[in-house]
């Protein structure tokens, strides 16, 4: 059966999508799909509806939230802080599978950061 092999991209809006894309490259190196095609890491996506009385998204009206896998989130969350970036960590988020942050970009949608257990 013919089946999907991976993400091919993420599309939302935003009220400044230009200096939204700049800050992603800016802050977390993804670039700017105008620029050029984004070329991932091969490793782990978990594709997952949570209920939609979740309170995991932040506030009530967010529908989605993107997890962005790390190789360093320790290093990440040293930098993002040096630029003034909130960076949220809880002990909860810590588990089997690795661990978490969570920041906001500028438009106020949450980010995940998850830095996979090494095996």
């Amino acid at each position: 059966m013919p089946k999907v092999v991976g993400i091919g991209g993420v599309f939302f809006r935003a009220t400044d999508p230009v200096g939204l894309a700049e800050w992603y490259e800016k802050h977390l190196g993804i670039d700017d799909l105008h620029k050029s095609v984004w070329l991932q890491e091969a490793g782990t996506t978990i594709f997952g509806p949570f209920s939609e009385n979740t309170d995991y998204f932040g506030r009530a009206e967010q529908q989605w939230m993107i997890n962005f896998r790390v190789d360093d989130l320790e290093g990440l969350i040293a930098e993002l802080k040096a630029s003034e970036i909130a960076v949220e960590t809880r002990a909860e988020w810590n588990s089997e599978v690795g661990r978490f942050a969570r920041i906001h970009d500028p438009e106020g949608n949450p980010v995940e950061l998850w830095e996979p257990t090494k095996e």
